[in-house]
């Protein structure tokens, strides 16, 4: 409930920030936004989420979201399409860097949220890609969560039939995962 004095936190993010295959409320950040209210911070949570979205899709939208929400934080979850489409590591990471520096000029913190690829992508694209989130977050000076999926990944009954897109059931344990670095990020 948005009010004086509320701030918003920004998700940048594709399926599994968007709540594929299951209903928006049962989402990560749906259950955020609860969570917030339940222990009265103000903050207001707006999702920009979009499945399939890559991070040339979300650079190319981030500017016209930051004017919209102008948030304290952005929570910038990209990364996985770029990633499972085998697109060159070089590029989402200028693009995830792109939007990192746009958010801090405007003022807002940012959390990035970083991803892990099957082994059928080969070592060295694997290694690589994983690399960059943690490179990006060091050089960049912003909070990282290394891996979304940390908690369930694992836990084949945790997605759905895709084996890909976590469950309704699963999405409390993304946010207990993701809780940590927020809290820290909101302070």
């Amino acid at each position: 409930m948005a009010g004086p004095g509320t701030k918003t936190i920004l998700i940048l993010g594709d399926s599994l920030s968007a709540g594929f295959g299951i209903a928006v409320e049962q989402s990560w950040p749906a259950l955020l936004q609860h969570r917030l209210e339940r222990e009265k911070r103000p903050y207001v949570v707006a999702n920009a989420s979009i499945s399939g979205e890559t991070t040339a899709g979300g650079r190319a939208r981030l500017d016209l979201a930051l004017k919209r929400q102008q948030p304290t934080l952005l929570v910038l979850a990209l990364g996985a399409n770029d990633g499972l489409r085998g697109l060159p590591v070089a590029q989402m990471r200028t693009n995830l860097q792109a939007m990192i520096r746009a958010a801090k000029k405007t003022g807002a913190r940012v959390l990035l949220v970083g991803m892990k690829l099957p082994p059928n992508y080969g070592p060295a694209y694997t290694r690589d890609f994983e690399a960059a989130f943690a490179d990006l977050a060091k050089s960049e000076n912003v909070a990282l969560v290394p891996f979304l999926l940390e908690p369930i990944a694992t836990d084949g009954k945790a997605f759905q039939a895709d084996g890909l897109h976590p469950t309704a059931a699963a999405q409390p344990r993304i946010l207990g995962h993701l809780w940590p670095a927020l809290a820290a990020s909101l302070k």
